[in-house]
């Protein structure tokens, strides 16, 4: 009996003393690892659970403030349909997608301004181009001709090329051409261009810096700015296999039942240099981005030192948000990390390795070669002539005669051993635009492939240009970047505006954005919860009336279709009493005092919100975010809060 008492106590102790054991452990544990970040959901401390429908609106709109605002392009005043013509005007646009886009749109208002006959223009970056698909043709490439022709057709006579008379003069250079400036003024065309016109009856333009017609037109000259517009948003319409193939991926994006958000970097070889953001990369893309800065003075498109303080650069705002940056931003904002989001932009200068961050907090992340098979792609881009082989051959074999006559050439002996014969270059080390770099000064000529991509690129642009429009939310990396010419994210987000001014669409004050970086620089990723709710506050005050007067103030000087209100724009009746108008310091109209939408609009729009308010009923409550490992860790003094708002040339990578 004692001996059966002394197990059993024995059997307690060991008990007891296992249970310490294990509390012991689970202390050093939880104290050792106190120092790392762990992602797990926690409380919103802005939206209690049962409201998702709140935190879905904030997240993914309408901005409420900006509902009132709708597209309204038409003429307002008198405006005749083209009369007899002072004759034909032509063009020659280089650029990329951006410059073309937006100097079709000045080429249509001038060839108005001088009641002249618009040919279809000519896109260079097209042309240069040697074996793209014949099937299309310049203008055709991109864009649906037919269409703009029929759109203008009240606007301005557009001819797909000059009669055959004049077209034999035109290769004698019997015509005279000019070069204008992104900032001519109607007065220019008046007196310098409408005169030589009458007199030869056909001029050419060659556009260059992404337009020929100053952004801001007199008030007398609002029509100018609404036929901008109209090219912009109704004619410009991409070829139906662009639109087929972008609605095909919109739909796989929406395919889940969730919104999805587009996020285009900015990060481009040529804007880099010219703002001098060199130190934000590292091994061969500084050096790169050096080079063409170098380019850049020696032209003159450059007044500045080469060297310069990449950092201070960055913290005016001169440099781009990285994708690391912009992840965390959103994480701020309270974007879910199944969040689905869309990498807009044909190239990312400094490729995957820079996007690695951004995929990390966001799985979803996808761009065209993701949503798209091969087969998809090359049916837009149509069938392509071959291009020469660019194998390299080994050298021809020297004969025994060539070898004694080299070996007695090489000197006097005694000499080392002859080098070995010489290798081919394989196709992978000479491919790519990075090599160069280490063996010589001066960038090699494009090749007829590097042509070809760059045409492939507009075609890449167009595609990501449409899904960004019509996205639930949008997200700049590198907008209104100060070079004095349109960019990217601007167009994007004033057709946006445009289109639907209440749309989630962000506008970063890069500067601000630098500071708040600046304070947790030493610890991104472990942030107090004060700095999440700065962020928070600056981009949703962003979405609404204050950041829409900040873009129009900073953008619309540059590109009038990077901001297109209030000319293209008419306002509810709803809100007519609400809006105070607000001038720029030169007396222009920048919000509020905008006409009244008519009665039809204002009936379609009420059916529109009735049809989607019956669907949020049929609905229901939205379902809880699948967000296993969204969240930032608390920090000591209180933690992270990464949940939701409180209010609403590229180029290829060498390592891809």
């Amino acid at each position: 009996m004692l001996h059966k008492s002394k197990i059993k106590l024995a059997a307690v102790v060991g008990i007891a003393l296992s249970v310490v054991s294990l509390l012991v452990h689970l202390f050093l544990a939880n104290y050792s690892t106190g120092d790392f970040v762990q992602y797990k959901l926690r409380a919103d401390d802005f939206y209690p659970v049962g409201k998702q429908k709140l935190r879905h609106r904030k997240l993914w709109g309408p901005v409420i403030s900006l509902e009132a605002l709708q597209p309204f392009a038409n003429p307002r005043n008198f405006y005749p349909v083209p009369g007899e013509q002072n004759g034909f005007i032509y063009a020659k646009i280089y650029g990329g997608f951006d410059k073309i886009q937006s100097s079709i749109c000045d080429l249509v208002a001038v060839a108005r301004l001088l009641n002249a006959t618009l040919i279809v223009p000519e896109l260079q970056e097209t042309l240069r181009s040697k074996g793209i698909s014949s099937k299309f043709k310049s203008f055709s490439y991109i864009y649906n001709e037919e269409q703009f022709i029929a759109a203008l057709a009240n606007d301005v006579i557009v001819l797909k090329s000059l009669p055959n008379d004049l077209k034999e003069a035109r290769r004698k250079t019997k015509f005279p051409t000019i070069s204008p400036k992104n900032s001519a003024s109607p007065d220019f065309y008046i007196r310098e261009v409408l005169p030589r016109l009458k007199q030869s009856k056909v001029v050419g333009l060659i556009i260059t810096s992404g337009g020929c017609l100053e952004s801001i037109l007199p008030s007398s000259l609002g029509e100018y700015q609404r036929l901008r517009c109209r090219v912009a948003f109704r004619a410009l319409q991409f070829r139906p296999e662009i639109q087929e193939l972008g609605d095909q991926m919109v739909g796989r994006l929406r395919a889940s039942g969730h919104p999805y958000l587009v996020y285009h970097p900015g990060l481009v070889r040529d804007t880099l240099a010219f703002h001098g953001c060199a130190e934000l990369f590292q091994d061969v893309h500084s050096e790169l981005i050096q080079y063409r800065r170098k380019q850049m003075i020696e032209r003159g498109n450059l007044k500045e030192e080469l060297s310069v303080d990449s950092m201070a650069r960055k913290k005016n705002g001169s440099c781009p948000l990285m994708p690391e940056e912009v992840g965390l931003l959103l994480r701020a904002l309270g974007y879910p990390a199944n969040t689905i989001i869309y990498l807009a932009g044909a190239g990312t200068f400094g490729g995957q390795r820079v996007i690695i961050p951004l995929r990390a907090m966001f799985a979803n992340l996808v761009d065209r070669t993701s949503l798209c098979s091969k087969r998809e792609l090359s049916n837009v881009i149509g069938p392509e002539s071959p291009l020469p082989s660019n194998i390299s051959y080994l050298p021809p074999v020297k004969s025994k005669k060539q070898l004694i006559e080299d070996w007695n050439r090489a000197g006097p002996r005694p000499r080392p051993l002859p080098p070995p014969p010489a290798r081919p270059f394989y196709q992978h080390e000479k491919e790519g635009w990075y090599g160069w770099i280490a063996e010589s000064e001066r960038e090699p000529d494009p090749t007829p492939v590097d042509l070809r991509m760059q045409a492939h690129r507009l075609l890449w642009d167009a595609l990501d240009y449409y899904i960004s429009v019509q996205a639930d939310a949008f997200f700049p990396g590198f907008h209104n970047d100060g070079r004095g010419w349109p960019d990217y994210s601007s167009l994007i987000m004033g057709h946006r505006l445009y289109q639907t001014a209440s749309s989630i669409t962000y506008r970063p004050n890069r500067k601000t954005l630098a500071e708040l970086f600046e304070a947790v620089s030493d610890n991104l990723y472990h942030t107090q919860h004060n700095w999440t709710v700065l962020v928070r506050e600056h981009l949703n005050k962003s979405l609404g009336v204050d950041g829409f007067l900040a873009e129009a103030l900073l953008s619309k000087p540059t590109s009038f279709l990077s901001h297109p209100l209030p000319e293209c724009s008419c306002r509810t009746s709803k809100f007519l009493s609400i809006a105070n108008a607000v001038k720029d310091r030169y007396g222009q109209l920048l919000y509020g005092g905008e006409e009244e939408c008519s009665e039809q609009m204002v009936l379609n729009l009420a059916k529109s919100s009735k049809a989607d308010e019956s669907k949020d009923d049929e609905e229901g409550e939205l379902p809880e975010d699948d967000t296993d490992t969204e969240g930032q860790t608390e920090s000591d003094n209180g933690g992270n809060d990464s949940n939701r708002p409180s209010e609403q040339d590229e180029e290829m990578d060498p390592d891809d």
